[in-house]
């Protein structure tokens, strides 16, 4: 059995390995003279408990429980004070200590179910994290709309890989669900209890990217004027997620590729090598094939990072999960702008399954967040949707249109195949004009044919 490990801060040495002496046994004790020291413990050790002094040389213990607490996984922090300061101890437990002694009356016996009782309380909210993070799980999943086949392949990927330390990349042109597939992923893994850290890496100068992620030292370059814990810190024991990981430079791709193979990396300014228990998701809508070929990006990094790789396809290849995305997000801006809208007219649907949503799930998001502000019934009409959807149709075409979306309990499926039919009698059977007619992939065409039975329309 693993045991806590407690980083005991005193400047007199009696005291100090008097400690250690008396909880070594039940404890794995680490000792350290001064707040420098016992910082430079913490950032390499994670440590249970720091049971510090108040009175130490340069830096008192108050200040180094301030800077214990700002790190990603903060130990529990115990205040040794002089008998009758309890004034002093009190401020302390404002600025983050968990617990206070005076050390003129401490006994160890006292010590040590200070000890244990902050230690349970420390595992009861582990414990309670653990429960809402599976509370979220099953919302996680279920938050990714999909019963198209590609969808419900891509969510079994999911199920499947997140239990693994598998690195991941996830491919899909923009606004097609990435991050979100990168957060079910994080819930549905033993590591759902610990951060999620999320980095943009087209957003950052090359310069500011490498220390967001790595961390830098005091006076590392100018500006630096204090040391910063990087995102691989912050995400100790939990995920990264580098989205737009196609933007990052070469010097960047050198340090992910050391980390994704001896997971050790230095913060910038320093030559100490630090660990860390991160596990990495990766993003983009770039073709990193293409990237290698062209020189700006290392293949072995490519083959570390997509040890799994889940490609979303865009919403023109899944038109049968429209409506209930649609559908979704009506629910959610409704309840946001407090509005009483139940659903879709026949003709709005028509148009989201007419429609080739370049911006793909962003996009159709958007539009049903303008429709339901600008709508003035229960009702989304065509005249609520923004501009670009408001397409005009033949006239023929419209009311052909309109007598197959205003059938009797016609579902989502049915009015699909409808809209399919209707294009290939339009395009004369022609496959290829009918699938531009609805927005999908020719391939995507063929295989609604076989799903429908319409093979030999």
């Amino acid at each position: 059995m693993i045991k806590p490990a407690v980083l005991i801060v005193d400047d007199e040495r009696p005291t100090r390995e008097g400690l250690r002496a008396a909880l070594e046994e039940q404890y794995d004790v680490y000792v350290a003279e001064d707040a420098a020291s016992a910082m430079e413990l913490l950032e390499r050790e994670s440590f249970a408990v720091l049971l510090t002094d108040l009175r130490l040389p340069k830096e008192d213990g108050m200040k180094l429980i301030g800077r214990a607490k700002s790190l990603a996984k903060p130990p529990i922090c115990i205040l040794m004070t002089a008998y009758g300061s309890e004034d002093v101890a009190v401020e302390a437990m404002k600025r983050g200590a968990d617990d206070y002694i005076a050390k003129g009356r401490m006994q160890i016996d006292e010590l040590e179910m200070r000890i244990g009782r902050a230690l349970r309380q420390q595992n009861l909210e582990a414990e309670n994290r653990s429960l809402r993070q599976q509370l979220q799980v099953r919302f996680g999943i279920e938050n990714i709309v999909g019963e198209s086949p590609v969808m419900k392949e891509v969510l079994e990927t999911v199920t499947q890989v997140a239990p693994s330390r598998a690195t991941v990349l996830v491919l899909g042109e923009s606004g097609t669900g990435k991050e979100l597939i990168a957060k079910a992923i994080h819930q549905l893994s033993p590591r759902a209890a610990q951060p999620m850290v999320t980095v943009h890496c087209a957003a950052l100068a090359p310069t500011l990217l490498e220390s967001e992620l790595f961390g830098h030292e005091k006076g590392a370059f100018t500006g630096a004027h204090e040391r910063r814990i990087g995102r691989f810190e912050q995400a100790q024991g939990g995920t990264l997620f580098l989205d737009e990981i196609g933007e990052i430079d070469a010097s960047i791709q050198v340090k992910l590729l050391r980390f994704l193979g001896e997971r050790t990396f230095e913060r910038v300014g320093s030559n100490r090598t630090l660990t860390a228990d991160v596990r990495l998701i990766a993003a983009t809508n770039k073709n990193l094939p293409d990237l290698v070929k062209a020189g700006s990006f290392r293949e072995d990094l490519l083959y570390r990072l997509k040890v799994v790789e889940i490609i979303l396809p865009p919403l023109r290849e899944r038109k049968e999960d429209v409506p209930m995305l649609a559908q979704r997000f009506l629910v959610e801006f409704a309840g946001e702008n407090g509005k009483s809208v139940a659903g879709f007219a026949p003709e709005v649907i028509e148009q989201f399954l007419r429609y080739p949503w370049p911006g793909n799930v962003r996009e159709l998001r958007t539009a049903v967040e303008h429709a339901v502000v600008l709508c003035r019934t229960d009702q989304i009409q065509l005249r609520d949707l923004p501009a670009s959807l408001r397409q005009p149709m033949a006239a023929d075409s419209g009311q052909e249109m309109h007598r197959l979306f205003n059938q009797d309990n016609l579902t989502v499926h049915e009015a699909e195949k409808q809209l399919i039919i209707h294009a290939l009698k339009e395009a004369n059977g022609n496959r290829t004009a009918a699938a531009k007619k609805v927005g999908m992939s020719r391939r995507t065409l063929h295989r609604k044919l076989h799903t429908y039975h319409l093979e030999g329309f």
